[in-house]
């Protein structure tokens, strides 16, 4: 586990070198090095980046309404539906 002071580096290292490209900072910007060093104190690139509040966390998002099957019990076949019985005749 990071303590403040590494983790207080790699958020200055991030800011800084946000403010000196003014956009966010890449992974590219960065050398191996430090780059590995910034992301085991602050974890994930999109998490380091939040965690200098250089960018927004993305809200969670709205699970979409499950469909229902035609075969639910709730719900009857429409009128144009062939059912077995009428394929019979």
């Amino acid at each position: 586990m990071a303590d403040e002071k590494q983790i207080a580096w790699a958020v200055t290292q991030l800011k800084e070198k946000g403010a000196a490209l003014a956009r966010l900072p890449k992974k590219d910007d960065f050398d191996p090095v430090t780059l590995s060093r910034i992301k085991a104190f602050l974890g994930p690139w999109p998490r380091a980046l939040e965690a200098a509040g250089l960018k927004m966390k993305k809200a969670a998002p709205i699970p979409a309404r499950k469909r229902r099957h035609a075969s639910s019990p709730d719900r009857s076949p429409s009128p144009d539906m062939k059912t077995h019985d009428n394929e019979k005749e």
